[in-house]
C-alpha cells in the first residue's frame, strides 16, 4: 500500500476541507441559514476522498443524501455547495435542490439522490449506456446499509451481474439506518455474501484509512474498466453525528463514539503523513490555511442572491404550451 507523501497530504488537505466544510454547514444550520435536512459526512471522509483518487474525470458518481463529501472530493468548488445549502442562486443546483441533491456535471457527479436505494437503478443505467457505447467510463454509486434491503438494490445488482456492467458499488456501512443497527435489519453481518447471488466480486474493508480505501476501490475500478464486471464493496465506517440534525444520536454511548473517534480518517492520515517525516507545523499550516478558505466559502454564501422563482418555473417546472385552457381534454 504505498503511498507517497505528495499524495497524502493532498489527501488529507482535501479530508480537512470536507470536514471543515461540514463543521461550518452545522454551525450555518444552527444559526438558521439552511434549511430542510442537513446529513453530514464528518467521519467518513476517507471514503470519498479514496474513491476519487481510483477514479478518471470521466467517470460517473452517484450518492445518496450524505453526498457533500464526495461532491468535494471530486473538486467542485465549496462554494458553489455551501451557496446550494443557502438556497442561494450561485449553488450547484441554483439553491433549488439543497443539501441532499447536489448535482455537479463537470465533475461528473450526477446527483445526491433522497430516496434510499432509488439511485442504485439510476446508476445502474448509466453504466449501461457506457457498456452499450463503449466509452471507457466506469460508474461508482455510493449508498448505505440500509439500501441494501430495498428493492432498487436488488434490482440493480441483477442487471448489472447479468450484463457484465462497468460499475462499483460501495455501501459504506456506518453501523446504524438512521437510528437502528444494522444487526436488527440484516440476517447477516456481512454484506457482500450478496454479491454472490448477483454473479460479482464483493469486498470488503475498514474505511478509516485513505490508502487502503484508494487500493482496494480501485482494484474494483479497473476490473469494471477492463470489462470483467461490476464488484459490491462493503466498506466499515461510521458517522461522528447524529443520521441528520434533528437527531440527537441518543441510541449510541458515548463510550462507542470516543472509540470510533480513535479511528477517525483524518486523524489516521495526519499521523501517516508525521511518521512519513512531515512535521506537525506544515501540517498545522494546511489546516490554517483550510481554515481560510472556508471562512471565504461561507462569506461567498452569505453574501450570494437568493435563489430565484424564475429559475424553478423554467427548470423544475413543466410551462404550459401556448394555447392550452385548464380543463381540455
Amino acid at each position: 500500500m504505498p503511498t507517497d507523501t505528495d499524495t497524502l497530504i493532498e489527501q488529507y488537505r482535501t479530508m480537512m476541507l470536507i470536514r471543515r466544510f461540514e463543521e461550518e454547514a452545522a454551525r450555518a444550520y444552527a444559526q438558521g441559514k439552511i434549511g430542510g435536512f442537513l446529513h453530514l459526512y464528518i467521519g467518513q471522509e476517507a471514503i470519498a476522498v479514496g474513491a476519487t483518487a481510483a477514479l478518471k474525470p470521466e467517470d460517473y458518481v452517484f450518492q445518496t443524501y450524505r453526498d457533500h463529501g464526495i461532491t468535494l472530493a471530486r473538486g467542485m468548488a465549496p462554494e458553489a455547495g455551501m451557496a446550494e445549502l443557502f438556497g442561494k442562486d450561485t449553488g450547484c443546483a441554483r439553491g433549488l435542490g439543497g443539501s441532499m441533491h447536489f448535482f455537479d456535471e463537470a465533475t461528473n457527479f450526477l446527483g445526491g439522490w433522497g430516496i434510499v436505494g432509488g439511485h442504485l437503478a439510476l446508476a445502474a443505467g448509466a453504466a449501461f449506456k457506457s457498456k452499450y457505447t463503449g466509452d471507457g467510463r466506469v460508474t461508482i454509486c455510493f449508498f448505505g446499509e440500509g439500501a441494501t434491503n430495498i428493492g432498487g438494490f436488488h434490482e440493480a445488482l441483477s442487471l448489472a451481474g447479468v450484463w457484465k456492467l462497468p460499475i462499483v458499488f460501495v455501501c459504506e456501512n456506518n453501523q446504524y439506518a438512521m437510528g437502528t443497527p444494522m444487526s436488527r435489519t440484516s440476517a447477516i453481518s456481512d454484506l457482500t455474501l450478496k454479491a454472490q447471488g448477483y454473479g460479482m466480486a464483493g469486498d470488503h474493508f475498514d474505511g478509516h484509512d485513505v490508502r487502503v480505501t484508494a487500493e482496494r476501490i480501485g482494484v474494483a475500478v479497473d476490473r469494471a474498466r477492463r470489462g470483467e464486471g461490476p464488484t459490491f464493496i462493503e466498506i466499515s465506517t461510521y458517522r461522528f453525528r447524529g443520521h441528520s440534525m434533528s437527531d440527537p444520536a441518543k441510541y449510541r454511548s458515548q463510550a462507542e463514539l470516543e472509540e470510533r473517534k480513535q479511528r477517525d480518517p483524518v486523524v489516521v492520515a495526519r499521523r501517516f503523513l508525521m511518521e512519513m517525516g512531515v512535521s506537525e507545523d506544515t501540517l498545522d499550516d494546511i489546516d490554517a490555511e483550510v481554515d481560510t478558505r472556508i471562512d471565504a466559502v461561507v462569506k461567498f454564501a452569505d453574501e450570494s442572491e437568493p435563489a430565484k422563482s424564475e429559475v424553478m418555473f423554467s427548470t423544475a417546472v413543466c410551462p404550459e404550451p401556448p394555447g392550452v385552457i385548464h380543463g381540455d381534454a
